[in-house]
């Protein structure tokens, strides 16, 4: 078997599927891309048993087959190469595999393709199509969230909650949460399920900018396809902790401030804060904001005052700045509000404005002030 196609082209499509290689398989051929050749279309698979991801690409073939080949040191050829024609010669017998290039010829072995873990097809599937756009940036406001205790597995994946007409995501560490909606789906079902985090990364660098995602799913995977490209990925089976139990909703203290120089304020202040607490305190007095930190340990100390909008009691209530900064840094708006009711509870952080058929509400816990 033999084919031939642009080393560029073939590298992009590696580098894509790539991803989902991992780092320690428990299985030699898991290194491996898989190569099945149908016609003059070559499908590109690989997986770790639970991420799989595969993607077509055109390509001139004198028969249909399949074959794997070790991952790493192809995609090295490939990065070394520049643009050109290259062509892959498969001994049908051995699985010796041989490339040709302009430069010259690079032999490396092969394994059966039959030997390849079968990857997970769409089965007993509900589906929902959203854009592309909107799935990409529910990953990116989410994401960050995600806990990376493997005690609490729920914790660590996407909450993905389908719900007719709207579909929400969660993402909580217990420390900092992140709720958001889109309500703008169709769907005849109502279900929920946990996407794990590694596939979440990988989905958001293959996603396309344009184009609708159809995404399927049954008790055990979910499906994403888009282009030529399908994933698939086991769900993590565990209960996840009811969100809305711990958001707040009586909030009587309301802090607007510009998100860009809270931003600013807060990363210039952290710089003097506990670097095991990241401990920064808001004291809110009237249309004055002070930010400070201090770190008894080396007696740094910062403080810097922000004209704010605020209604409510004067407050003081201290927060990790590093949870802050981070949520601050997916939100788009350009003022923010934060409502609060004491210095132990929970604040929302709340965009002043959100896009048409979208909400994302964050929840922060507060850090114990000392004394």
């Amino acid at each position: 078997m033999n084919f031939s196609v642009s080393s560029s082209d073939l590298l992009k499509q590696l580098q894509l599927v790539g991803g989902a290689i991992g780092s320690n398989p428990v299985l030699p051929i898991l290194e491996d891309f898989l190569f099945t050749i149908n016609g003059n279309r070559l499908k590109i698979a690989s997986t770790d048993l639970e991420t799989s991801i595969a993607t077509e690409i055109e390509v001139q073939s004198d028969k249909s087959g399949t074959v794997a080949i070790p991952g790493k040191i192809l995609l090295d050829t490939l990065k070394a190469l520049p643009d050109q024609p290259i062509t892959f010669n498969i001994d049908d017998e051995n699985f010796g595999i041989e490339i040709t290039s302009a430069y010259g010829k690079y032999k490396l072995a092969g394994e059966n393709g039959q030997d390849f873990p079968s990857i997970p097809t769409p089965d007993g599937v509900d589906s929902v199509e959203l854009p592309a756009s909107t799935l990409s940036k529910a990953i990116a406001k989410t994401l960050f969230a995600t806990s990376n205790d493997e005690l609490r597995p729920a914790m660590t994946g996407v909450f993905f909650q389908v719900d007719f007409n709207k579909i929400t995501f969660v993402a909580t560490d217990a420390h900092k949460l992140v709720k958001y909606n889109f309500s703008d789906i169709k769907s005849d079902v109502s279900t929920s399920f946990i996407v794990p985090k590694k596939a979440l990364n990988l989905l958001k660098n293959a996603l396309p900018s344009g184009d609708d995602v159809k995404m399927s799913f049954n008790k055990a995977h979910v499906f994403f396809n888009f282009g030529d490209v399908d994933m698939s990925c086991r769900l993590i089976d565990a209960r996840y902790p009811d969100y809305n139990a711990v958001i707040p909703v009586d909030n009587p203290h309301l802090l607007t401030l510009v998100r860009h120089d809270f931003q600013s304020s807060l990363k210039r202040i952290a710089i003097y804060a506990n670097k095991t607490t990241n401990q920064v305190i808001l004291n809110i007095d009237g249309t004055s904001l002070d930010v400070s930190a201090q770190d008894l340990d080396f007696s740094n100390e910062a403080v810097e005052k922000m004209s704010c909008t605020y209604t409510g009691d004067n407050l003081q209530i201290a927060f990790n700045a590093k949870f802050l900064v981070e949520m601050l840094n997916v939100l788009e708006s350009d003022e923010v509000k934060l409502e609060l009711s004491s210095s132990t509870r929970a604040g929302i952080l709340l965009p002043s404005e959100a896009d048409e058929g979208e909400e994302i509400l964050m929840l922060v816990m507060p850090v114990m002030l000392s004394n």
